[in-house]
């Protein structure tokens, strides 16, 4: 089975997380961050993984050290789980529409991490939260499962449904990148590894 646990505690955040890829898109999440616990439940969802969070942080601060840290061990989760990365389809692209917008993920486990946001949201919270954090997860997500990920929202007008869009693609982008393919012999790569 390919799952991965990480557990992470600094002065300001304390986060257990568990992930299984080939999973049934089954969720446990509770961060202190209401917008990011619905993010993930939804990525959960729409990847077909198991997701489990358990995170406090500072958010008597605000909501950035807990996101943030949230994406770091997800990234750290996702890389271990995938292994040596043999027989994965490696690439994974998903357009998700809600309501007036139209967002799209692109991911690629390269092993070297990128990251590329085109979205320009009209809000500069949702609720409580900072949707500047929205970038803040996925870099260190990015970062930390080494991986080059484009994130573009071609349209829409409500910060909410542009944001869910893209947490939903983000989810089935990678659900098709880490998939195995029965085709692909060893990694796919022509330089022999990843």
């Amino acid at each position: 089975m390919r799952k991965a646990s990480i557990d992470r505690k600094t002065n300001e955040t304390n986060i257990s997380l568990e992930l299984q890829l080939d999973g049934e898109g089954i969720s446990e999440i509770s961060t202190g961050v209401p917008f990011m616990t619905h993010m993930l439940d939804l990525f959960t969802k729409h990847g077909h993984f198991n997701l489990n969070v358990d995170a406090n942080g500072d958010t008597e601060v605000d909501d950035h050290h807990t996101t943030e840290d949230i994406g770091i061990c997800l990234g750290h989760a996702l890389k271990e789980a995938l292994g040596d990365k043999k027989g994965i389809k490696r690439y994974g692209n998903a357009f998700v529409p809600m309501d007036e917008a139209l967002a799209q993920v692109v991911v690629d486990l390269s092993n070297r991490p990128h990251l590329e946001v085109r979205a320009e949201f009209p809000s500069q919270k949702v609720g409580t939260f900072d949707t500047e954090l929205v970038h803040e997860f996925l870099w260190k997500l990015a970062l930390e499962a080494r991986m080059n990920l484009h994130v573009i929202v071609h349209y829409g007008s409500n910060t909410h449904h542009m944001i869910e869009a893209v947490f939903k693609a983000l989810g089935r982008a990678l659900d098709e990148a880490t998939s195995i393919d029965p085709r692909v012999k060893g990694v796919p790569s022509t330089k022999g590894m990843l």
